[in-house]
């Protein structure tokens, strides 16, 4: 199958060869007579030219150029260019001297006065090879620029299917470090045989179908994870009891606001399980706002003198902040501060729509 298709582009191509040099032949017919001679002396005439002009021609497009002009190898690229128009100038001589002994049999008329001029021949034959070069390499210049692209947008669609990759594996990672922390909540309690048990699996069961079902989804309503944010609060709210001061403020969230799933939430895991006070109280506020498209998410939990915790530390925030970068590049801008007494998180997503649009198009 593959021998068939060889063999038909090379008739293809040969077919296009032969096409042009007939067009050639005849622009030779039409340049080197002017008046007086008939159009089968004409053409028999310049056909002596045609072999001289073709070699030359192919020299230069599948020799010269390839070998030397493209890679750069200018002077042996000019040296050997001489070397052929010398060549072909001392077969050019030779085609015109027997073109004139079988044409017009030695005898000198005034039929042909521009063909008796071999400047004007060789100026003819040596800009059809120009002409043709050129051609050539605005071929090879196309095909260059068509590998390039080629080239580019298979690298790109390497890169494109490694972050796919590598943000499954980061969401991956989410989900088991967040379910570990509320299932050991959960095991406190039954151990203590707390009544609230039941009412702590219930919300565990809907945060289960958040993280196993919603977070296959690209993007998920920003109200949503606000909600499953306010059911993991009152999970742990009964964990602490009076141990904790939280405070969750939200404003009014519009129904088309979407991001991806599992992007905030784990920040408030992180409070919990990082936070303590130096009074044993764990006091965390938490704020959720949009201004103009932008997304403001700032948390404050406190935590001992003595902690040690370091701002970027552990797997959940590195995770969080690698998922940011997958997902916005430079659109977003995370801080984390530890100020001895309180560990602050303030993360600002900007162009929120815009950002989510190509993110779902092209990331996810």
């Amino acid at each position: 199958m593959k021998s068939v298709k060889t063999i038909s582009e090379l008739g293809k191509r040969l077919f296009i060869h032969i096409v042009l040099w007939i067009i050639v032949l005849l622009f030779f017919s039409f340049f080197f007579g002017i008046e007086g001679a008939d159009f089968r002396t004409l053409l028999i005439f310049s056909a002596f030219f045609l072999p001289v002009t073709a070699a030359t021609t192919y020299a230069f497009i599948y020799n010269l150029i390839p070998n030397y002009l493209l890679p750069k190898r200018y002077l042996k690229f000019g040296i050997y260019s001489v070397y052929t128009f010398i060549i072909s100038a001392v077969f050019i001589i030779l085609s015109a001297f027997y073109a004139l002994v079988i044409v017009l049999g030695l005898e000198l008329n005034d039929q042909f006065p521009v063909s008796k001029n071999l400047f004007y021949i060789t100026i003819t034959i040596y800009l059809v090879v120009v002409i043709a070069s050129a051609f050539n390499l605005l071929k090879n210049n196309y095909a260059s620029v068509a590998k390039n692209e080629e080239l580019k947008n298979r690298i790109l669609e390497a890169q494109l299917k490694l972050k796919e990759q590598e943000f499954q594996y980061l969401k991956m990672q989410i989900h088991p470090h967040f379910l570990f922390n509320t299932l050991n909540t959960i095991y406190g309690f039954s151990l203590s045989k707390n009544e609230k048990t039941p009412e702590m699996i219930l919300q565990l069961s809907d945060l289960l179908d958040y993280i196993l079902y919603q977070t296959k989804k690209p993007l998920v309503k920003l109200e949503d994870e606000i909600n499953h944010i306010g059911n993991y609060i009152a999970l742990e709210k009964k964990r602490f009891q009076d141990a904790l001061e939280i405070e969750f403020n939200y404003g009014n969230i519009p129904a088309a606001v979407y991001l991806p799933p599992m992007l905030l939430l784990p920040f408030v895991e992180n409070s919990f399980k990082h936070g303590k006070g130096n009074d044993g109280k764990l006091k965390i506020s938490i704020c959720i706002k949009l201004e103009a498209e932008k997304l403001i998410f700032k948390i404050v939990n406190s935590i001992e003198n003595s902690s040690e915790i370091s701002p970027g530390k552990g797997i959940g925030l590195q995770n969080i902040k690698r998922r940011l970068d997958i997902l916005y590049g430079d659109d977003y801008q995370l801080n984390i501060e530890n100020d001895k007494e309180s560990f602050r998180v303030l993360l600002k997503i900007k162009n929120l729509g815009e950002n989510l649009r190509d993110i779902d198009s092209e990331i996810i």
